[in-house]
């Protein structure tokens, strides 16, 4: 669907770049979750660095996920970001 994510690269700093179906680019933010319950394991940076995509979604291997309207709303679009990536 058009808010599918169909690119995700992990970033320094715990950010992460997306890439959406509609052509959407930008970047968000996980530092506001990394003390919020299942995404504590996000600290560590070597399974940070496992981002991935299933079924369009962000995730991660133990089933840490970003709804999709979530992560539309909050990341920043590239053009806004001037030292990308």
């Amino acid at each position: 669907m058009y808010w599918d994510a169909k690119v995700v690269k992990p970033l320094p700093d715990y950010r992460i770049y997306v890439e959406i179906e509609d052509g959407r680019q930008g970047v968000f933010d996980m530092k506001p979750y990394l003390d919020r319950g299942v995404f504590h394991e996000l600290k560590d940076e070597h399974y940070f660095n496992k981002v991935g995509i299933l079924f369009g979604a962000v995730t991660w291997p133990h089933e840490q996920d970003i709804a999709p309207d979530t992560l539309i709303e909050d990341m920043v679009p590239v053009e806004y970001m001037p030292t990308f990536p």
